[in-house]
């Protein structure tokens, strides 16, 4: 006799994004203070009693804020998604579409990441002219001392004295995020959204503004938007996370290696963020060729859904 599982039913999608929130509050918490624990250990009381010696600058430091960053992403980003599939009652790999990728669509989403990098640079050079009325200056100013510390701290994490320190960069800003945001972006905040309200464009956009805010780099904005919602188009149109966790990490990877480029050649870290000055007509053509594998990457997965 064949005997048919029913498939579990989930619980409401607005109850599962309070839950991710919680999830990721208590998260970010426990990790955090587990961080501090081992960095307590490797320093001692006097970081302790001085925390705001993690962030000065000082290289001696500079493995303690890797420890935070490292645990706080874990904590935050990683293990939230996973609590809800399981309070959900489903497999993680199930949940969110783990599904075994394909050559073609992996090569697919490299080559977008790619050619997509004169497109990203226009929009950054037009997020970085924002500019606010005089009775918004307040606003302004902010947003400003918010980037420079946020810079300040990048350069900090990015800062590599040894090979080793490269592998934990590249861990720590590609592989984690890659991995963590996706999954709590991408797989929680996107999938819940769309199946509350039915709309995937909606939940795409949604999602892809609020993992922009939350880096809270204003200056960079509209790039990281347009990155989300390229992440998430890659997951609806596939039904599989990995191919927006490849071009997830394909993008801050790029970043790691940039600036050990940029440090063995004896180039402040500053200039990191400057653009490689494409003309107008090369802006262009990485938005239509950008469209046009969107397009082909679409069709394709679908395809390919659709034979099972």
């Amino acid at each position: 006799m064949n005997v048919v599982t029913p498939k579990k039913e989930e619980i409401s999608p607005f109850l599962q994004l309070l839950l991710l929130l919680a999830y990721a509050i208590i998260g970010g918490i426990v990790f955090s203070i587990l961080s501090v624990a081992v960095i307590f250990l490797i320093h001692g009381m006097a970081i302790i009693k001085d925390f705001a010696l993690i962030t000065s600058g000082d290289p001696k430091y500079t493995d303690a804020l890797k420890i935070l960053q490292i645990g706080t992403s874990i904590g935050m980003f990683i293990l939230p998604p996973i609590a809800l599939a399981l309070t959900n009652g489903i497999k993680t790999s199930v949940f969110y579409g783990f599904r075994k990728p394909s050559i073609l669509l992996l090569l697919l989403v490299s080559a977008i990441m790619i050619v997509s990098m004169p497109l990203m640079e226009w929009t950054a050079i037009w997020n970085q002219k924002m500019s606010f009325p005089p009775s918004l200056k307040w606003i302004e100013d902010w947003m400003k001392e918010s980037e420079e510390a946020a810079m300040k701290m990048t350069i900090q994490l990015l800062t590599v004295r040894n090979n080793w320190d490269f592998v934990v960069n590249l861990v720590m800003i590609a592989v984690i995020p890659a991995i963590g945001e996706e999954l709590m972006f991408r797989g929680g905040v996107q999938r819940s959204i769309n199946n509350m309200f039915g709309n995937h464009h909606a939940a795409i956009w949604i999602s892809a503004i609020i993992f922009s805010t939350i880096h809270m780099q204003f200056y960079g904005f509209v790039p990281r938007m347009l990155l989300g919602a390229g992440f998430g188009y890659l997951y609806y149109y596939s039904g599989s996370i990995w191919y927006a966790m490849l071009a997830h990490f394909l993008n801050n990877a790029y970043a790691v290696c940039v600036s050990l480029y940029l440090q063995k050649n004896n180039i402040p870290l500053n200039k990191a963020d400057e653009p490689l000055g494409f003309p107008w007509y090369g802006y262009l053509i990485s938005a239509i060729i950008t469209i046009a594998l969107f397009k082909f990457f679409k069709d394709t997965a679908q395809r390919e859904r659709k034979l099972g």
